[in-house]
This record gives C-alpha cells, structure tokens and sequence, in this order.
C-alpha cells in the first residue's frame, strides 16, 4: 500500500485503464475467432475478407489521432475505449447478419486503433530515457495480470455456464466503459500534443519498414493462427479460452522480461530474435501436421500459437527504437499511430490474399499461407540487421551541414 501511496497519480490511473482494457482483450482473444465460424458459420474467404473493415481504422489511424490532437492522448485514448466498447456490445446484440458484424466491426476497431499508439506513448511518457523497455514491461505486466484473471474467469463461464457469445461481449464491453473512466481523471501530460500533427520524415524510414513487415507478421496470426485450430482442429471455444489464459500467465513474465531485454542488449538484438522465432512458429503450423499423429499435432500448433502471442510483447521494441531515434520528442506520438496506420497498408490486403491461396490450395491450403509467413520472417530479420540507434539523429545533422 504504502508503493501505491507513492506512486505518480496519472501512471496509478493509466496502470488502471490498462488493466481494465485487458479484461475487454481477453474477451477478444478467446471468443471472436468462435463466434465468427461457430456462431455466425464463417468460412475461410469469408473470415479472410472481414479483415480489410477490420484495419481499415487503422489505415486511417494518422488522421483520426491527428483530428483528435486538441483532445491530448489522454482523453483521446478514452474516447478509444468509448469506440471499442460501443462496437464490441454491438457484436453481441446484432442479428447474424454479415454486413452488420462488418459495422460493428469497424466501430470495434476504431478504438483499439487509437488505442494500441497512444498506450505506447503515454506509457513511455512515465520512463526515463534508461528505463523504457521495462516502463513498457510493467505496463504490459500489468494489462496481462488482468488477461489471466479475465481468461480463469471466462474460461468457467464457458465451460461450466456455458454462457453464450452476448454475455460474453457484454462483459467485455462494460470493461472497456469502466477502462475510459480512469483516463477522464488523469492530469494532461507535459509534451502531449496541442495541435494536429502528421509526421514522415526521411530520417524514418527504417522505422517505416519494419511497420509494414510487423504488419505483415502480426496478420498471419492474428486471422489464420486461431483459424487453423478452430477450423482444421475444430477446437472449442473453451479450448481457445485455456489457450488464451496460458497465453496470459506466461505475458506476465515474458513482457516485463522482453522489456529488460529492451534495455539490456538493444532494439536490434530483440527485434532479430522475434523474427527467427517468427520463422521456426510458422514452419511449426505448416508441417506439424504431416510429420506428427493428430494429437501431437494439435498439441505443437498450440504451443506455436502460445509463442507467438507472447511474441507480440516485442512490439514494444519498435516503439523504443522509435522513441530512441526521434529528432524531437514531438515526433514520438505522431510516428507512431504513422507506422500503425502503414502497417495496416498490408493488413488490409494480406488476409485477402491469403484466403485465396488457403481455398484455392485445397485442405493442405493454410500450409502455403505459413511458408508465406516464414519468408516474411527472413525478410524482417534481414530489416533488422540494418538498425542503428541513433542513426537517424546523425542523418539530420549531417545534411544540416551540408545546407551550411
């Protein structure tokens, strides 16, 4: 009690919002893959073209965060959590109609949008220069404690109430209101934005480029990952809700830890290791099947699904490196929802393409979208190897030079 008494007013209230917010994604995370092939009889094309209104917000994220600067990043990520939390209870009341989940989708998503750069930045915001990867660490420590009490609690529901998809959603959505409340009391915060700002410098564009393979990693997973064990494997609701819940006591540990890391060995380090990692979880998904009987199968695509969820906590590494080459700490919070809004440049088409080449592919089809995934995986680490910190400062110097 006494480290909470002393703890900064604003980081105790943001630490809050993101607890809450993380009751809402464990909602997300074990129910909306179920609810669109169980619930609503999605085939793969069907799921795979749901993904362009998806993160279409996102590709639109520079504007609407730029639109809402007047607002601050505090009260503009409330007004996130407004948006996910209005869409989100939609999905559970709408009719099973596919143009309607196409709105409350979009709505949905607006929020988590606005929501994913902003966390980045108001968080970093509470660190010292020494000290943002383990910043990040504890917030995403925080944000995944409340993951694996959610997914415990839902995972009871399912199983043993067998609730059904609008409670559930429900849930989820009132977390979402009551994550909004905290960031309405919070004090503005020194070097947010006053005025609208878009940002794209040259400087960049390293930066720029790992947005756009980040995009194209993180969409593998997010539309085809769970799709495999739900379709292929036909597992239940309650199965993905244990796999999210695994998912989330090993966030616990593994976040904070990948922030040490951060701060330890470097952006560079970090960044090529998830991308190796990225390469061997999709030669998992593609081949496990034909080398090992069904249930050890099953058993390794689920642990490959559980490394690449924990994997995502290396996004903080690009939001360090950001943060680390800035020219002015103005840039930090525009750059960001930037690289959100370019990553969601592949998001938006990736999914589509990868639904032809799994239906078109036959049964074995998902192999085909994994080994996509794993060049993809080469083509990052490759990126990565071209990182220096401090890279960009030293550019803009050195043409302000030469304009000397």
């Amino acid at each position: 009690m006494e480290y909470l008494r002393n703890m900064d007013r604003n980081y105790l209230l943001f630490l809050l919002s993101t607890a809450l917010v993380g009751v809402a994604q464990s909602v997300d995370g074990s129910t909306l893959t179920n609810y669109l092939r169980d619930g609503l009889g999605m085939m793969i094309l069907e799921r795979s073209a749901l993904e362009f209104p998806r993160e279409l917000p996102g590709l639109f994220m520079v504007g609407i965060i730029g639109m809402l600067a007047f607002l601050g990043d505090t009260r503009t990520m409330m007004l996130g959590n407004l948006f996910s939390a209005a869409g989100m209870f939609a999905l559970g009341m709408i009719p099973p109609d596919y143009a309607l989940v196409v709105v409350s989708i979009f709505v949905y998503n607006v929020g988590t949008h606005i929501y994913m750069p902003l966390s980045n930045s108001i968080g970093m915001s509470f660190a010292s220069a020494s000290d943002l990867g383990r910043s990040l660490g504890r917030m995403n420590a925080v944000n995944t404690l409340t993951l694996v009490l959610s997914s415990a609690v839902l995972w009871v529901l399912f199983t043993f109430w067998h609730i059904s998809y609008t409670t559930a959603f429900t849930i989820g959505a009132v977390a979402f209101v009551l994550a909004a409340v905290p960031l309405f009391f919070m004090k503005p915060l020194e070097g947010t934005r006053k005025t609208p700002r878009f940002v794209f410098r040259k400087e960049y564009k390293l930066y720029y480029w790992l947005s756009v393979l980040f995009g194209a990693r993180k969409q593998i997973f997010i539309t085809f990952g769970p799709w495999v064990l739900v379709d292929i494997f036909r597992q239940p609701v309650a199965t993905m809700t244990m796999l999210f819940f695994i998912v989330s006591i090993a966030g616990i540990f593994v976040k904070p830890w990948i922030g040490s890391v951060i701060d330890r060995y470097g952006e560079k380090r970090v960044l090529s290791g998830e991308a190796i990692c990225f390469f061997l979880v999709c030669l998992g998904y593609a081949f496990a099947a034909d080398f090992l009987p069904y249930s050890w199968a099953l058993l390794l695509i689920c642990f490959c699904y559980v490394v690449d969820q924990a994997l995502n906590a290396v996004s903080m590494a690009r939001a360090t490196y950001m943060r680390k080459i800035a020219l002015v700490p103005e840039d930090i919070s525009p750059s960001l929802s930037l690289g959100t809004s370019i990553d969601h440049l592949v998001t938006m088409v990736l999914p589509i393409l990868g639904g032809f080449v799994w239906y078109n592919s036959g049964p074995d089809g998902y192999k085909y979208v994994f080994l996509g995934g794993a060049a993809i995986a080469l083509l990052n680490f490759i990126s990565t190897r071209f990182i220096r910190i401090g890279g960009a400062k030293e550019e803009a110097v050195a043409a302000g030079s030469q304009k000397r």
